[in-house]
């Protein structure tokens, strides 16, 4: 549930797994581009959580 003083569950799987992802890309360069990788993983988990 989400309540106005802080985050839903949804979110915070969001922002853990977008942080996780960067994370990695940035430690891994041939990953590829840190933020690309962020960016399509946290789009990748907002579409399956809907």
């Amino acid at each position: 549930m989400n309540n106005a003083n802080g985050l839903d569950t949804r979110t915070a799987l969001l922002l853990l797994g977008g942080g996780f992802a960067t994370y990695v890309a940035f430690v891994h360069p041939a990953v590829g581009g840190a933020l690309l990788v962020g960016i399509a993983v946290v789009t990748l988990l907002h579409l399956l959580l809907k």
